[in-house]
């Protein structure tokens, strides 16, 4: 069974990021860390007791990966026309203790696994050659923590929770589908929409709130 890890605010910028979450939610996420190996940087906060949200952006000062970025963010002409038309909560990721349970054709949804770091790996993540999201962000990218996982002490706790994820997306019965397939823990709601657009319902010390 695949398990909800987090959900992606995919921006342009980190500052916008920040500011587009302390919009929706009224709360302030503390910067997380630098991916030197991947040339992102990320703020985090927890949203319950085994889910995190994550605002991801390329790092301006970071060195370039030997391969394609994750979270599509080589793009940064699609991260901004996303981020202009609304979609800024844009993915989520799914962790496993195993990939290969996974079956092969869903495998070419989600894209190589990549042991990172890259000199001295301690978890896997799946990232399409062209460093895209799976399915434009309909699919999760998956984690391996091996055995690692990260440790939701180390992530800032301001109050928040998760309570529902909804998927907006012009072929709702083939996403459920594939999420069916995956046995994942927890999906999204796939709803019909025009475009592929998520929304998320978060608890918040000073009320409900949604997450675009």
């Amino acid at each position: 069974m695949l398990k909800l890890d987090h959900i992606t605010v995919i921006a342009p910028t980190l500052s916008e990021g920040v500011a587009h979450v302390r919009t929706c939610l009224d709360l302030d996420v503390p910067f997380g860390t630098r991916h030197l190996y991947m040339g992102t940087h990320n703020h985090r906060l927890q949203l319950g007791k085994t889910v995190y949200l994550e605002i991801v952006a390329l790092d301006p000062q970071g060195t370039p990966p030997p391969r394609a970025r994750w979270f599509g963010l080589d793009d940064q002409k699609k991260v901004r026309e996303d981020w202009d038309n609304g979609r800024r909560l844009r993915g989520w990721v799914a962790s496993s203790k195993s990939f290969d349970r996974v079956n092969s054709g869903d495998r070419q949804i989600f894209g190589e696994e990549v042991a990172l770091p890259f000199d001295a790996p301690e978890f896997a993540f799946t990232i399409p050659a062209d460093g895209g999201l799976p399915l434009n962000g309909a699919a999760p990218s998956l984690i391996d923590h091996r055995d690692d996982p990260t440790s939701m002490s180390e992530i800032p706790d301001l109050g928040a929770d998760l309570v529902s994820i909804t998927l907006e997306h012009p072929e709702p019965d083939r996403v459920t589908a594939l999420y069916e397939r995956l046995s994942i823990d927890t999906p999204p709601v796939v709803v019909k929409g025009l475009e592929l657009k998520y929304r998320a319902a978060i608890a918040t010390p000073s009320g409900p709130k949604e997450l675009t």
